[in-house]
Protein backbone atom coordinates (compact mmCIF):
# COMPACT_ATOMS: atom_id res chain seq x y z
CA UNK A 1 0.00 0.00 0.00
CA UNK A 2 1.38 3.50 -1.01
CA UNK A 3 1.44 5.75 1.95
CA UNK A 4 -0.15 9.19 2.39
CA UNK A 5 1.56 11.72 -0.86
CA UNK A 6 -0.01 14.74 0.61
CA UNK A 7 3.25 15.80 2.01
CA UNK A 8 4.80 15.77 -1.39
CA UNK A 9 2.60 17.05 -3.68
CA UNK A 10 4.35 20.65 -3.01
CA UNK A 11 7.72 19.44 -2.94
CA UNK A 12 6.86 18.04 -6.08
CA UNK A 13 5.49 20.54 -8.03
CA UNK A 14 8.90 22.11 -7.30
CA UNK A 15 11.24 19.22 -8.30
CA UNK A 16 10.29 17.92 -11.85
CA UNK A 17 11.54 20.67 -13.96
CA UNK A 18 15.35 21.22 -12.67
CA UNK A 19 13.61 21.13 -9.17
CA UNK A 20 10.80 23.35 -10.32
CA UNK A 21 9.29 25.50 -12.62
CA UNK A 22 9.41 27.58 -9.53
CA UNK A 23 13.17 28.07 -10.90
CA UNK A 24 11.88 31.69 -11.89
CA UNK A 25 11.03 34.87 -9.39
CA UNK A 26 7.53 34.76 -10.93
CA UNK A 27 7.00 31.05 -10.42
CA UNK A 28 8.02 30.98 -6.67
CA UNK A 29 5.71 33.87 -6.04
CA UNK A 30 2.37 32.12 -7.22
CA UNK A 31 0.84 28.88 -7.33
CA UNK A 32 0.01 26.60 -4.72
CA UNK A 33 3.78 25.22 -4.75
CA UNK A 34 5.02 29.30 -4.02
CA UNK A 35 4.92 29.58 -0.84
CA UNK A 36 6.32 26.00 -0.01
CA UNK A 37 8.96 27.19 -2.71
CA UNK A 38 9.66 30.27 -0.65
CA UNK A 39 9.58 28.70 2.77
CA UNK A 40 11.78 25.15 2.09
CA UNK A 41 13.64 25.45 -1.04
CA UNK A 42 14.64 28.96 -2.43
CA UNK A 43 15.37 29.52 1.84
CA UNK A 44 16.87 26.15 2.40
CA UNK A 45 19.83 23.99 1.18
CA UNK A 46 21.70 25.13 -2.12
CA UNK A 47 19.61 24.31 -5.01
CA UNK A 48 20.18 21.88 -7.86
CA UNK A 49 19.86 22.18 -11.56
CA UNK A 50 20.68 20.33 -14.59
CA UNK A 51 23.52 22.21 -16.20
CA UNK A 52 21.27 23.27 -19.19
CA UNK A 53 19.04 25.61 -17.62
CA UNK A 54 21.32 28.83 -17.24
CA UNK A 55 21.68 28.72 -20.95
CA UNK A 56 17.78 28.80 -20.76
CA UNK A 57 17.23 31.46 -18.71
CA UNK A 58 20.20 33.47 -20.61
CA UNK A 59 18.35 32.44 -23.78
CA UNK A 60 14.82 34.06 -22.05
CA UNK A 61 16.48 36.92 -21.62
CA UNK A 62 17.94 37.27 -24.84
CA UNK A 63 14.68 36.67 -26.41
CA UNK A 64 12.24 38.29 -24.10
CA UNK A 65 10.59 40.44 -27.17
CA UNK A 66 9.64 37.54 -29.00
CA UNK A 67 8.65 34.81 -26.23
CA UNK A 68 6.12 37.18 -25.15
CA UNK A 69 4.84 37.63 -28.95
CA UNK A 70 5.11 33.83 -29.36
CA UNK A 71 3.08 33.57 -26.16
CA UNK A 72 0.55 36.15 -26.77
CA UNK A 73 -0.33 34.46 -30.15
CA UNK A 74 -0.39 30.78 -28.33
CA UNK A 75 -2.88 31.58 -25.89
CA UNK A 76 -4.40 34.85 -26.64
CA UNK A 77 -3.06 37.14 -24.23
CA UNK A 78 -2.00 40.28 -25.61
CA UNK A 79 -0.95 41.95 -22.80
CA UNK A 80 1.34 39.77 -21.65
CA UNK A 81 4.98 39.96 -20.93
CA UNK A 82 7.75 38.10 -20.81
CA UNK A 83 9.70 38.17 -17.43
CA UNK A 84 13.50 38.70 -17.48
CA UNK A 85 14.75 38.29 -13.99
CA UNK A 86 15.27 34.09 -12.79
CA UNK A 87 16.59 33.07 -10.03
CA UNK A 88 19.62 30.76 -10.91
CA UNK A 89 20.79 27.32 -9.85
CA UNK A 90 23.38 27.44 -7.18
CA UNK A 91 24.53 24.05 -8.27
CA UNK A 92 23.99 22.14 -11.48
CA UNK A 93 24.33 18.43 -12.52
CA UNK A 94 24.48 16.13 -15.17
CA UNK A 95 22.96 12.60 -15.53
CA UNK A 96 21.13 11.97 -12.06
CA UNK A 97 21.48 13.35 -8.59
CA UNK A 98 20.50 12.03 -5.40
CA UNK A 99 19.02 14.31 -2.53
CA UNK A 100 17.75 13.47 1.20
CA UNK A 101 15.18 16.28 1.85
CA UNK A 102 13.00 15.56 5.23
CA UNK A 103 13.91 12.45 5.88
CA UNK A 104 12.86 11.40 2.11
CA UNK A 105 15.56 10.22 -0.73
CA UNK A 106 14.58 12.03 -4.40
CA UNK A 107 16.06 10.75 -7.13
CA UNK A 108 16.78 13.65 -9.77
CA UNK A 109 16.93 12.53 -13.66
CA UNK A 110 18.07 14.75 -16.62
CA UNK A 111 16.15 13.71 -19.55
CA UNK A 112 15.61 15.89 -22.80
CA UNK A 113 12.01 16.47 -23.54
CA UNK A 114 9.72 19.09 -24.11
CA UNK A 115 13.06 21.25 -23.32
CA UNK A 116 16.69 20.05 -22.94
CA UNK A 117 16.84 21.05 -19.25
CA UNK A 118 14.09 19.11 -17.66
CA UNK A 119 14.06 16.73 -14.43
CA UNK A 120 12.04 13.90 -13.50
CA UNK A 121 12.38 12.82 -10.04
CA UNK A 122 11.18 9.54 -8.23
CA UNK A 123 10.87 8.75 -4.66
CA UNK A 124 11.75 5.20 -4.40
CA UNK A 125 10.20 4.95 -0.59
CA UNK A 126 6.92 5.75 -1.52
CA UNK A 127 6.94 4.45 -5.19
CA UNK A 128 6.15 7.97 -5.95
CA UNK A 129 7.05 9.52 -9.73
CA UNK A 130 6.72 13.11 -10.53
CA UNK A 131 7.42 13.47 -13.89
CA UNK A 132 6.89 16.83 -14.65
CA UNK A 133 5.73 17.73 -18.29
CA UNK A 134 6.70 14.63 -19.53
CA UNK A 135 3.00 13.69 -18.78
CA UNK A 136 0.54 16.35 -19.50
CA UNK A 137 -2.84 14.70 -19.72
CA UNK A 138 -2.52 15.67 -23.22
CA UNK A 139 -0.70 14.55 -26.57
CA UNK A 140 2.92 15.49 -25.49
CA UNK A 141 4.17 18.71 -26.58
CA UNK A 142 6.94 17.73 -28.73
CA UNK A 143 6.45 20.08 -32.08
CA UNK A 144 4.79 23.24 -30.95
CA UNK A 145 5.92 25.24 -34.07
CA UNK A 146 6.82 28.63 -31.96
CA UNK A 147 9.39 27.34 -29.33
CA UNK A 148 12.61 25.71 -29.52
CA UNK A 149 13.86 22.24 -30.91
CA UNK A 150 11.98 19.10 -28.73
CA UNK A 151 13.19 15.94 -28.52
CA UNK A 152 10.62 13.06 -29.59
CA UNK A 153 12.76 10.17 -29.11
CA UNK A 154 14.71 10.70 -26.03
CA UNK A 155 11.52 11.72 -24.68
CA UNK A 156 10.21 8.42 -25.01
CA UNK A 157 13.34 6.48 -23.79
CA UNK A 158 12.64 8.97 -20.80
CA UNK A 159 9.35 7.34 -20.70
CA UNK A 160 10.20 3.76 -20.90
CA UNK A 161 12.85 4.35 -17.75
CA UNK A 162 9.74 5.92 -16.12
CA UNK A 163 7.61 2.91 -16.65
CA UNK A 164 10.63 0.31 -15.67
CA UNK A 165 10.43 1.78 -11.89
CA UNK A 166 7.09 0.11 -11.09
CA UNK A 167 5.67 3.60 -9.50
CA UNK A 168 2.38 3.26 -7.83
CA UNK A 169 1.59 6.81 -7.81
CA UNK A 170 2.27 9.51 -10.84
CA UNK A 171 2.37 13.15 -10.26
CA UNK A 172 2.10 14.82 -13.75
CA UNK A 173 3.39 18.67 -14.41
CA UNK A 174 -0.49 19.19 -15.44
CA UNK A 175 -3.67 17.62 -14.41
CA UNK A 176 -4.85 14.94 -11.73
CA UNK A 177 -2.29 12.20 -9.98
CA UNK A 178 -2.22 8.73 -12.05
CA UNK A 179 -2.90 5.51 -8.92
CA UNK A 180 -2.34 2.28 -9.65
CA UNK A 181 0.77 0.54 -11.09
CA UNK A 182 -0.92 -0.78 -14.01
CA UNK A 183 -2.78 2.15 -14.71
CA UNK A 184 0.87 4.44 -14.55
CA UNK A 185 2.78 1.97 -16.58
CA UNK A 186 0.17 1.96 -19.67
CA UNK A 187 -0.38 5.61 -19.29
CA UNK A 188 4.11 6.08 -19.66
CA UNK A 189 4.46 3.03 -22.31
CA UNK A 190 1.61 4.62 -24.53
CA UNK A 191 2.90 7.77 -24.05
CA UNK A 192 6.20 6.58 -25.10
CA UNK A 193 5.00 4.64 -28.37
CA UNK A 194 2.89 7.53 -29.68
CA UNK A 195 6.21 9.60 -29.46
CA UNK A 196 7.73 6.08 -30.75
CA UNK A 197 5.38 5.70 -34.03
CA UNK A 198 6.06 9.41 -34.94
CA UNK A 199 9.41 9.88 -34.67
CA UNK A 200 9.89 6.17 -36.73
CA UNK A 201 7.40 7.51 -39.71
CA UNK A 202 9.02 10.55 -39.94
CA UNK A 203 12.92 9.01 -39.99
CA UNK A 204 11.97 6.47 -42.41
CA UNK A 205 10.64 8.88 -45.10
CA UNK A 206 13.78 11.17 -44.82
CA UNK A 207 15.58 7.79 -45.28
CA UNK A 208 13.84 7.18 -48.46
CA UNK A 209 14.44 11.23 -49.65
CA UNK A 210 11.08 12.25 -49.25
CA UNK A 211 10.10 15.80 -48.74
CA UNK A 212 9.00 17.47 -45.52
CA UNK A 213 5.61 18.18 -47.26
CA UNK A 214 5.26 14.41 -47.67
CA UNK A 215 5.84 13.54 -43.92
CA UNK A 216 3.24 15.60 -42.95
CA UNK A 217 0.83 14.91 -45.11
CA UNK A 218 1.48 11.14 -44.59
CA UNK A 219 2.71 10.05 -41.18
CA UNK A 220 -0.25 9.41 -38.71
CA UNK A 221 -0.46 9.00 -34.96
CA UNK A 222 -1.87 5.71 -33.88
CA UNK A 223 -5.97 6.09 -33.99
CA UNK A 224 -6.31 3.90 -30.87
CA UNK A 225 -3.72 6.22 -28.98
CA UNK A 226 -5.08 9.59 -30.00
CA UNK A 227 -8.44 8.23 -28.22
CA UNK A 228 -7.09 7.13 -24.75
CA UNK A 229 -8.04 10.59 -22.65
CA UNK A 230 -4.80 11.52 -22.11
CA UNK A 231 -3.48 11.74 -25.20
CA UNK A 232 -5.95 13.62 -26.95
CA UNK A 233 -4.13 16.17 -29.37
CA UNK A 234 -5.74 19.28 -27.12
CA UNK A 235 -2.55 21.32 -26.44
CA UNK A 236 0.24 20.06 -29.63
CA UNK A 237 -0.46 18.48 -32.57
CA UNK A 238 0.83 15.09 -33.76
CA UNK A 239 1.63 16.80 -37.30
CA UNK A 240 3.58 19.24 -35.63
CA UNK A 241 5.60 16.62 -34.03
CA UNK A 242 6.67 15.59 -37.39
CA UNK A 243 7.83 19.21 -37.92
CA UNK A 244 10.43 18.57 -34.99
CA UNK A 245 11.81 15.29 -35.80
CA UNK A 246 12.56 17.26 -39.45
CA UNK A 247 13.83 19.95 -37.78
CA UNK A 248 15.89 18.14 -35.74
CA UNK A 249 17.90 15.58 -38.08
CA UNK A 250 17.07 17.34 -41.57
CA UNK A 251 17.37 21.24 -40.83
CA UNK A 252 15.24 24.08 -42.43
CA UNK A 253 15.22 23.05 -46.00
CA UNK A 254 12.06 21.34 -46.77
CA UNK A 255 13.21 19.64 -49.60
CA UNK A 256 11.33 22.22 -52.26
CA UNK A 257 14.43 23.99 -54.15
CA UNK A 258 12.43 27.03 -54.66
CA UNK A 259 12.39 27.26 -50.85
CA UNK A 260 16.04 27.63 -50.28
CA UNK A 261 16.20 31.22 -51.79
CA UNK A 262 12.54 32.39 -52.65
CA UNK A 263 11.16 35.53 -53.71
CA UNK A 264 9.46 37.61 -51.00
CA UNK A 265 6.14 36.54 -50.39
CA UNK A 266 4.33 39.10 -51.31
CA UNK A 267 6.02 39.03 -54.73
CA UNK A 268 4.82 35.71 -55.43
CA UNK A 269 1.30 36.04 -54.01
CA UNK A 270 0.98 39.45 -56.40
CA UNK A 271 1.96 37.11 -59.51
CA UNK A 272 -0.12 34.51 -58.42
CA UNK A 273 -2.91 36.62 -58.31
CA UNK A 274 -2.46 38.52 -61.72
CA UNK A 275 -2.21 35.31 -62.83
CA UNK A 276 -5.70 34.26 -61.51
CA UNK A 277 -7.23 37.39 -62.67
CA UNK A 278 -6.72 39.68 -59.61
CA UNK A 279 -6.51 39.17 -56.02
CA UNK A 280 -10.66 39.44 -55.55
CA UNK A 281 -11.02 35.98 -57.63
CA UNK A 282 -8.20 34.37 -55.58
CA UNK A 283 -10.06 35.46 -52.54
CA UNK A 284 -13.66 34.92 -53.89
CA UNK A 285 -12.23 31.13 -54.43
CA UNK A 286 -11.21 31.20 -50.76
CA UNK A 287 -14.52 31.80 -49.87
CA UNK A 288 -15.93 28.84 -51.97
CA UNK A 289 -13.38 26.33 -50.41
CA UNK A 290 -13.63 27.03 -47.00
CA UNK A 291 -17.75 26.95 -47.79
CA UNK A 292 -17.04 23.14 -48.75
CA UNK A 293 -15.01 22.61 -45.74
CA UNK A 294 -11.90 22.67 -47.36
CA UNK A 295 -10.33 24.78 -44.95
CA UNK A 296 -6.17 24.15 -44.91
CA UNK A 297 -6.30 24.87 -49.25
CA UNK A 298 -9.50 27.70 -48.80
CA UNK A 299 -6.37 29.28 -46.08
CA UNK A 300 -3.39 29.46 -48.70
CA UNK A 301 -5.66 31.42 -51.01
CA UNK A 302 -6.90 33.84 -48.32
CA UNK A 303 -3.27 34.49 -47.59
CA UNK A 304 -2.48 35.24 -51.22
CA UNK A 305 -4.69 37.61 -51.81
CA UNK A 306 -4.12 39.62 -48.99
CA UNK A 307 -0.01 39.27 -49.82
CA UNK A 308 -1.15 40.75 -52.80
CA UNK A 309 -3.00 43.85 -51.82
CA UNK A 310 -2.20 44.25 -48.00
CA UNK A 311 -4.34 47.57 -47.45
CA UNK A 312 -7.45 45.90 -48.98
CA UNK A 313 -10.12 45.18 -46.74
CA UNK A 314 -12.17 43.08 -48.52
CA UNK A 315 -9.41 41.14 -48.37
CA UNK A 316 -9.21 40.92 -45.52
CA UNK A 317 -12.19 40.17 -44.71
CA UNK A 318 -11.93 37.13 -46.63
CA UNK A 319 -8.45 36.15 -44.39
CA UNK A 320 -10.04 36.34 -40.86
CA UNK A 321 -13.39 35.13 -42.13
CA UNK A 322 -11.03 31.47 -43.60
CA UNK A 323 -8.53 31.78 -40.28
CA UNK A 324 -11.82 31.96 -38.03
CA UNK A 325 -13.07 28.89 -39.45
CA UNK A 326 -9.66 27.40 -39.05
CA UNK A 327 -9.65 28.07 -35.20
CA UNK A 328 -13.19 27.01 -34.39
CA UNK A 329 -12.12 23.75 -35.97
CA UNK A 330 -9.35 23.35 -34.25
CA UNK A 331 -8.92 20.77 -31.29
CA UNK A 332 -5.20 21.75 -30.54
CA UNK A 333 -4.40 24.96 -28.73
CA UNK A 334 -1.44 26.11 -30.51
CA UNK A 335 -3.12 25.74 -34.07
CA UNK A 336 -6.14 27.60 -32.59
CA UNK A 337 -4.02 30.18 -31.43
CA UNK A 338 -2.39 31.36 -34.33
CA UNK A 339 -5.45 30.84 -36.52
CA UNK A 340 -7.08 33.05 -33.93
CA UNK A 341 -4.45 35.79 -33.78
CA UNK A 342 -4.47 35.55 -37.92
CA UNK A 343 -8.02 36.26 -37.74
CA UNK A 344 -8.15 38.97 -35.45
CA UNK A 345 -5.31 40.77 -37.16
CA UNK A 346 -6.96 40.80 -40.40
CA UNK A 347 -10.44 41.98 -38.92
CA UNK A 348 -8.38 44.98 -36.92
CA UNK A 349 -7.18 45.94 -41.08
CA UNK A 350 -10.19 45.32 -42.38
CA UNK A 351 -11.75 48.21 -38.95
CA UNK A 352 -14.57 45.28 -38.62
Amino acid sequence: MVRSTAPLLALCACLPDPLGRCQTNADCARGPAGSFCAENVCQGPPRGSIEALPARFDRYVLTAGYNAIVNQRQFQAPNLRWPTEYRYPDETYDGTRTLEIGGERFELHHARGETDDHTWTWVPARKVLCCGDFFIWASPNAGNPQKVQCYPREWALALRDMASLGAEVLLPGHGLPVVGAGRVRQALTETAELLESLHDQAVYLMNAGARLDELVHTVRAPAHLLERPYLRPIYDDPEFVVRNVWRLYGGWYDGNPAHLKPAPEAALAAELAALAGGPARVAARARELADRGELRLAAHLAELAALATPADRDMHRTRADVYGRRAAAEPALMARGVFAWAAAESTRIAGD
